[in-house]
């Protein structure tokens, strides 16, 4: 989501997560209210636009049960600060879901039966939540993962083959799979 936001204009992801929206006047008795329209300046207006902008953007992905949560926000920093509670995004569970996580990347084999392509859906998604969680895993431990402890003992012959003819410090993930998958289209 956030990536779409800032892709759409930088200044939008702001106002989701900061509200960057206050637009304040001072009363008749001395009390600060939000403006309304017609006290605006051309700057209150375009922030009201902003807001708008980033609200269509959080709204737009939300399907119906969402969208009844978050109905009743103004702006898009109540409606990210409504979905992030809504989705368990506090600080506990996201450290708790991260630590989980982590543990299924430490533990993560291939199954029987299990295509390469599937196995790389699956730790693709996996390394993906771990990133979403700041939990970032670097590319060259990714590839070292799949080469050394991910695959059955079936792939054992192909898995000494690449160890003893590539530079495994400098191996991407994609060039590791695309090895695997022509190897395997040839068993």
């Amino acid at each position: 989501m956030k990536d779409h936001i800032i892709g759409e204009d930088y200044e939008l992801w702001d106002i989701v997560t900061d509200g960057s929206l206050t637009t304040m006047k001072i009363n008749a008795e001395g009390e600060e209210v939000p403006k309304t329209r017609t006290d605006c300046t051309a700057d209150d207006l375009r922030k009201w636009e902003k807001n708008a902008k980033a609200k269509k953007w959080l709204v737009c992905g939300l399907g119906p049960d969402e969208y009844s949560i978050i109905q009743s926000c103004t702006t898009a920093k109540e409606i990210w600060d409504t979905l992030q509670v809504a989705h368990e995004e506090i600080p506990q569970v996201k450290s708790s879901r991260g630590t989980l996580l982590y543990s299924q990347y430490e533990n993560f084999t291939m199954k029987e039966g299990e295509t390469i392509q599937e196995i790389y859906t699956r730790f693709t998604t996996l390394t993906n939540e771990l990133k979403s969680l700041e939990r970032v895993i670097l590319k060259e431990d990714k590839a070292k993962k799949i080469l050394t402890r991910v695959l059955l003992v079936s792939w054992e012959r192909k898995i000494t083959a690449i160890q003893e003819s590539k530079n495994i410090a400098t191996l991407r993930l994609d060039e590791l799979i695309g090895n695997f998958t022509a190897y395997e289209l040839r068993r």
